[in-house]
């Protein structure tokens, strides 16, 4: 099934298509993947103690800082730990993979293989994965602010005159950052992961040598803390549940970078690395929270001598930076998906290194995150400020994720119902429980990525539902190529020499640029060829694969591209394959590609009100030309202008 064109088939083309299923990964050795990882996927989840249980025993919470609410609280995070890393993402969603490829996107395309094109529990699917989707926009802005300005808070640790000017200088850390953007992360890619083994190894002793000074703190393994301190206080336990959640942020990017190094190397990594060094590094802070209960100021920073914080402040900037880096990518990677899969209107995308498919660079993308990024740490100025606003959008996506894995065990795998229905309902369980204790976050913070997340999804699905109805309206009036071939050669036009394709969104019905060209300049190419290029709602397609071409008579050619959602189309490339694989050569000097440009008027019509009808003509008149996006020579183009009633 094809989501940007599901209702195109290609039964009549001279070689049936079939889908590469092999992900190419990072062609690296087992350890190489893992150390590559560590320094992407595990960077926000990892950064999480700066300020995680410091925001559990903010006095607002209502919670007494007592043994029996340090070890309940340390208890609930590693059993969320256990349960929703370890045993919802780590064992089960990276499971439902497509084809090799993680996220929340890919996730929906493999669920909608399941549901027939139209139908309401298709459309139904593609709300929860969309919405999932764009609440982690809300994610991505959030996180670069709270993680950095977390670490740069540290300085007021080693003196109170730094306290002033800690917004200024994580602002300054922040804009270098967005700036430096375009650069790519192909120079220092190789040292993310160093840098983070570092940080993990690092907040692990120091997690170490606090427990060493306290080991009872250990107890707190056992769930029956957790239990207790839920069924002695269930009020404050619910509150202190929505900022035990911010241990957990990150926990999607396991599963959303899945596709960059495979499951294997990500598992165990989060086993053998992360866990435990994130378990001793909270565990550390409980227990000197046990012997000093005025640590709580800053119990992350406080747990080295001062003579080295300020060391441990610029390890953490360094840390946040990576995390935010991380974060600031995947927005990018979302987007490019979202792109071909018919989601977001059409934007000049960036590759940034020759080697990684998957580093890449969205301007428009980069500049709004920056803008609002900003915004937020002048808004909100504290840590504990935004982690308020942090926990709504994750919650909720990892819901999402949740509802979309429960349709893939059963509809593609084929579960046990029974079976599926026990595992699902732990988590489901699990996540409304972490949902549902961040909602009454909202009036504190949670509005804000609630409204960035709100906002995405009406342009989304503005746009998806804007070009479904483009499409039913061009097949309406549109011409099938059949027939009109057939009529066109009975009087056939004049001839002249050279290559003409036209670029075309439906195989089955004429290209309109076509019959403007005929209408006005009455000449027809001695070769035409007609050019569809397809999203598949798989990852990747293999280059014997990405082509089929019908031959249509009289030096006249269907030709179709497919390309997964993870690529990049590429006319090029197509021209190329077209020589080798079919010997049509098609020489850039003696081709012409027509396009037509769409003029749209709004009208009142009952799939759409007037107000968004208007915000999609406003959309398609501000996204990147499909020429450019294709990457067509804009030396041989020429566009022909159509006036179409939305």
């Amino acid at each position: 099934m094809s989501l940007s064109n599901p209702e195109y088939s290609h039964s009549k083309f001279l070689r049936p298509i079939e889908l590469d299923h092999q992900l190419g990964h990072i062609k690296a050795g087992f350890m190489a993947l893992t150390l590559m990882a560590i320094g992407v996927v595990f960077g926000d989840i990892g950064t999480s103690p700066l300020y995680a249980l410091k925001v559990c025993f903010d006095p607002t919470n209502g919670i007494k800082m007592t043994p029996e609410s340090i070890f309940g609280v340390l208890s609930m995070i590693f059993w969320a730990f256990v349960i929703v890393v370890s045993l919802k993402y780590v064992l089960f969603v990276m499971r439902a993979n497509n084809n090799g490829e993680g996220g929340i996107l890919a996730l929906m395309a493999l669920a909608l293989r399941t549901a027939k094109t139209g139908s309401k529990r298709a459309g139904l699917l593609i709300v929860v994965g969309v919405l999932g989707a764009c609440l982690f926009y809300g994610d991505a802005v959030i996180t670069p602010a709270i993680s950095v300005l977390s670490a740069i808070e540290g300085l007021s640790v080693v003196s109170d005159t730094f306290t002033k000017s800690e917004v200024p200088i994580t602002l300054v850390i922040l804009i270098t950052l967005f700036i430096f953007e375009k650069k790519g992360t192909a120079i220092v890619g190789n040292l993310f992961g160093p840098i983070m083994i570092i940080w993990f190894l690092v907040i692990g002793a120091m997690g170490i040598v606090q427990v060493y000074n306290y080991p009872q703190i250990i107890g707190a393994l056992n769930p029956s803390y957790a239990l207790s301190f839920i069924v002695h206080d269930p009020s404050i336990a619910f509150t202190v549940t929505g900022a035990v959640f911010l241990v957990l942020t990150g926990a999607e990017a396991l599963y959303a970078d899945m596709g960059h190094f495979g499951i294997k190397p990500i598992q165990f990594a989060w086993f053998f690395l992360v866990m435990p060094c994130l378990v001793l590094n909270y565990f550390g802070q409980g227990a000197m929270l046990m012997l000093d209960s005025k640590s709580i100021e800053n119990p992350f920073f406080l747990m080295v001598p001062q003579t080295y914080t300020l060391a441990l402040v610029i390890l953490s900037t360094v840390a946040t930076v990576i995390a935010s880096q991380a974060c600031i990518s995947g927005a990018y990677s979302m987007t490019s998906q979202a792109i071909l899969l018919g989601f977001v209107p059409r934007m000049k995308v960036t590759h940034t290194s020759e080697r990684e498919i998957g580093q890449i660079y969205v301007p428009f993308i980069n500049w709004i995150l920056c803008l609002i990024v900003i915004f937020v740490v002048l808004a909100f100025q504290k840590s504990d400020n935004l982690a308020a606003a942090y926990g709504i959008a994750v919650s909720t996506t990892m819901l999402m994720t949740t509802i979309l894995a429960a349709v893939v065990m059963t509809r593609v795998w084929h579960w046990n119902a029974a079976l599926v229905t026990s595992i699902i309902s732990v988590f489901i369980v699990v996540d409304i429980g972490f949902f549902a204790a961040n909602l009454i976050k909202v009036l504190e913070g949670g509005w804000f990525p609630l409204l960035v997340g709100s906002l995405c999804f009406l342009l989304l699905i503005t746009w998806y539902q804007g070009r479904k109805l483009l499409r039913e309206r061009a097949i309406n009036n549109g011409i099938e190529v059949d027939d009109f071939m057939k009529s066109l050669f009975e009087h056939a036009p004049h001839r002249v020499e050279g290559i003409a394709i036209f670029l075309t969104a439906h195989i089955d019905f004429v290209p309109p640029a076509l019959l403007h060209n005929l209408k006005h300049n009455k000449v027809l190419h001695e070769r035409v060829i007609f050019m569809k290029i397809s999203v598949w709602d798989v990852p990747r397609v293999a280059h014997e694969q990405r082509l089929s071409i019908k031959d249509l008579g009289n030096n006249v050619f269907m030709v179709r591209a497919i390309y997964g959602f993870k690529e990049t189309p590429d006319i090029s490339e197509v021209l190329e394959l077209l020589r080798t694989q079919y010997q049509i050569d098609c020489p850039l000097m003696e081709t012409s590609f027509f396009m037509a440009r769409d003029s749209l008027v709004a009208k009142e019509i009952p799939q759409m009100s007037m107000w968004r009808e208007s915000i999609f003509i406003w959309m398609m008149q501000n996204a990147a030309r499909a020429a450019d996006f294709f990457k067509v020579d804009s030396g041989r183009l020429i566009e022909l202008g159509t006036k179409i009633e939305l």
